[in-house]
């Protein structure tokens, strides 16, 4: 099985460039980085073939996740990607695996659609003797060498970060009660699963009032529809917490509809979780009042780990991203989570333009 070496340049200037939570950076170090990868590939005589199946684009965050795997793995960097839309079908992915080994490429990245259910197929990755690398959402096997590493969020400590705001906002706004809908992602994925089980724990232990629980699939209009349908058995919600930005918008969308409003003045505070462009530029004006951060700009950690594996390397097996917490005003200006704080950002224009997703 063919293996090119690319310089590690690449991996370096663009992780410096792309691995970014919050804050800006330069593109040319990234730029000057890739054409120099190109070139060595180019002499090595070819390029190293990625094959990745993507859940699907059922949210901005996951098209944000595609475009950092298409930029980081091109031609121009010294890679060959087959990608592959699984259209939020497990099948798909399992038939996308499989044709990745038949094509003999050199390595394979999942994003799985849920956690279970990929033994056999990626037992017969592991034969072919190519190296597979998972990406956002967790797998559950029982042989983890059947995967290389891992990339992705810590999802609990998200939610946990998220549910640790909320509070510290209640105390800060002598909120009398906290009457709350958990609008959940897709169930059995690891973003709804850590995000759920953070906000189940907080609830009990702060005492909120637990109005509604119920999947939104992460999509807009699932959001929408879940909200729309609390909102006419509940009066008394004031807080949503909606485990991604476009469930956020289905939410915000139905409690308008309803002639609510939402905001740190209105009837309902709605929160968050991804931060993308739409996303933060909502709780730049208050209808998101706490945006939890979820970086999908997972192409130049993969490529690094790729990089190092090339070199005979050895890696780790599990790769946080860096995250941070987003919030309208500065009530919050830190959050406490297991004796570790965590700096709140309070949103500004300067914030979003310096962003680089």
């Amino acid at each position: 099985m063919k293996r090119k070496v690319v310089s590690v340049l690449l991996c370096a200037a663009m992780v410096s460039a792309m691995m970014v939570g919050c804050g800006g950076g330069s593109a040319a170090p990234a730029e000057d980085a890739s054409a120099e990868a190109s070139e060595d590939a180019s002499e090595e005589g070819g390029t190293i073939t990625v094959g990745f199946s993507q859940v699907g684009a059922e949210s901005d965050w996951r098209t944000a996740n595609s475009e950092s795997m298409k930029s980081t793995f091109s031609e121009e960097n010294g890679y060959t990607l087959i990608f592959d839309d699984a259209q939020q079908k497990q099948e798909n992915q399992i038939t996308a695996i499989r044709n990745f080994v038949q094509q003999e490429v050199d390595y394979i990245v999942l994003a799985p659609v849920t956690e279970t259910g990929w033994e056999t197929v990626l037992q017969e990755a592991k034969d072919a003797d190519i190296p597979v690398i998972i990406v956002d959402r967790m797998i559950d096997v029982s042989d983890d060498s059947l995967y290389t590493a891992w990339v992705g969020s810590n999802f609990k400590l998200e939610g946990q970060k998220a549910c640790a705001w909320l509070q510290a906002y209640a105390d800060a706004k002598e909120m009398d009660e906290i009457n709350i809908v958990d609008i959940q992602g897709t169930i059995g994925a690891s973003a709804q699963i850590g995000r759920t089980e953070a906000f189940d724990e907080a609830a009990q232990a702060n005492g909120w009032n637990v109005v509604g629980q119920q999947t939104g699939e992460f999509t807009q209009a699932k959001g929408q529809e879940v909200m729309e349908s609390m909102l006419k058995s509940n009066d008394n919600i004031n807080v949503v917490y909606c485990e991604n930005d476009n469930e956020a918008f289905g939410a915000i969308d139905a409690i308008e509809a309803a002639g609510k409003t939402v905001g740190p003045d209105g009837d309902i505070l709605v929160m968050s979780f991804d931060t993308t462009n739409a996303g933060i530029t909502d709780t730049l004006s208050g209808k998101i009042i706490c945006n939890t951060e979820c970086n999908p700009l997972h192409g130049p950690r993969v490529a690094e780990i790729i990089e190092k594996l090339e070199a005979g390397e050895e890696v780790e097996k599990q790769q946080y991203v860096d995250e941070g917490i987003f919030a309208y005003g500065s009530d919050v200006p830190e959050v406490e989570v297991d004796g570790e704080k965590f700096e709140v950002t309070e949103v500004t224009q300067e914030v979003i333009d310096g962003r680089a997703y």
